[in-house]
């Protein structure tokens, strides 16, 4: 059940639109979101509920204001506890549409990369700059539904300046909300280990020996931190990078080995069930 005045939350995961989309969710009982990837940038920003969000094995604990990026190989979900009304916001945008308004000037996706280098995903701005955020989304949202002329037009002045005040409130964030955040560094040198070595063999035995670590440390302290097993993460890793390489023009079969699938019929079979569609039939979107 949602409240009246916010959208219907839906469980798809991929966009209708070329370049963004911004939606209000409200809901009482808490949704069943399981772990998944997009293939665009995501803001999440927090406004209510009992919610930590998992993302590549670190958890965060949220807080009103709070807002979290995932890129287009973020393996994320949140864990949704009931007591509260679970209220978010939700940003989609393409990487081709910041690069597109970068020729105006600044790299609006730096926020996204810089997250990804360092692999700490949350922002915590102050009060007000939170309210500044949450009132740019409203206005996204007024003109997303809005007919009259031009609103098409605000809609993307005021998402360009989202993306201006998300850039500062990330780089002016302090590293003190690392508190928030559950994590094991042995179990995040693994992830670190998979998503660098998608082509190689990524066994319980090999990692736990790249890793300095026991076999059976790591099989159950992998599904505690990432709430994944190991071989269900790396595959689900494999299938995205490949979907992302197909995306920018690879051959398919090439894609298949690089991310370490040796059997393309097995990789077909496995890309059709995670997308809905073959590896062919994806690349004609």
């Amino acid at each position: 059940m949602s409240n009246p005045g916010k959208d219907i939350f839906s469980l798809r995961q991929t966009m209708n639109r070329p370049d963004f989309e911004c939606h209000h969710y409200c809901d009482t009982v808490p949704p069943a979101v399981d772990f998944h990837e997009h293939e665009f940038y995501e803001v999440f920003f927090f406004v209510s509920g009992n919610v930590t969000y998992n993302i590549e094995g670190r958890t965060y604990l949220l807080r009103t204001g709070d807002i979290l990026l995932t890129d287009n190989q973020d393996i994320h979900r949140p864990y949704i506890s009931p007591g509260k009304p679970y209220e978010r916001y939700v940003l989609w945008i393409t990487p081709d549409f910041l690069n597109f308004l970068q020729k105006y000037g600044s790299n609006l996706s730096a926020c996204f990369t810089d997250a990804s280098r360092k692999k700490y995903k949350l922002i915590r701005p102050d009060s007000s700059l939170a309210a500044q955020l949450k009132n740019q989304l409203d206005k996204i949202i007024a003109n997303r539904d809005d007919k009259n002329f031009g609103s098409e037009i605000l809609e993307v002045i005021y998402i360009v300046e989202f993306m201006v005040y998300l850039n500062r409130a990330y780089f002016d964030t302090s590293d003190i909300i690392r508190r928030d955040v559950t994590e094991n560094k042995k179990i995040n040198r693994v992830v670190e280990y998979i998503n660098e070595n998608l082509s190689q063999d990524l066994s319980l035995e090999k990692l736990a020996e790249i890793c300095f670590i026991s076999k059976s440390y790591l099989s159950h302290q992998f599904k505690t931190y990432t709430g994944m097993p190991l071989i269900q993460f790396i595959i689900k890793k494999r299938l995205t990078a490949a979907r992302n390489m197909i995306r920018s023009g690879m051959p398919a079969m090439d894609a298949c080995m690089l991310c370490g699938f040796n059997d393309y019929s097995n990789f077909h079979k496995a890309f059709k069930k995670e997308f809905g569609k073959s590896p062919k039939e994806f690349r004609k979107i």
